[in-house]
């Protein structure tokens, strides 16, 4: 799920254990170091506000940061994050409806 300041990718590991785990990445293409660092911190900030709640069980959650990112408002990103999150579980309740389909 692209976003302006980010890209959120989710994976189903579906190995049994229901911890929502994450992983951030944020290349040198966005900044030295001490700017990838206060990304990777908010990104952090992001997830441990909204994960918990929002996030899907089971499933990695992967933050790319974008250029973009680097220069939002916090708030802006934690809107943006719950959309991502939303639109995710969104579609899978569809694509769950889609496999329990009678035929």
């Amino acid at each position: 799920m692209a976003m302006p300041g980010f890209v959120l990718l989710v994976h189903d590991r579906n190995d049994g254990d229901c911890a929502k785990r994450l992983g951030i990445t944020v290349t040198k293409k966005i900044g030295g170091a001490v700017i990838r660092n206060r990304m990777k911190r908010r990104f952090r900030a992001l997830a441990r506000e909204l994960l918990p709640d929002m996030g899907k069980s089971g499933a990695d959650h992967i933050l790319i940061g974008r250029a973009g990112g680097v220069e939002r408002d916090f708030s802006q990103l934690c809107e943006e994050l719950t959309k991502a999150l939303r639109k995710i579980a969104g579609g899978d309740v569809l694509l769950r409806k889609q496999e329990h389909k009678p035929k």
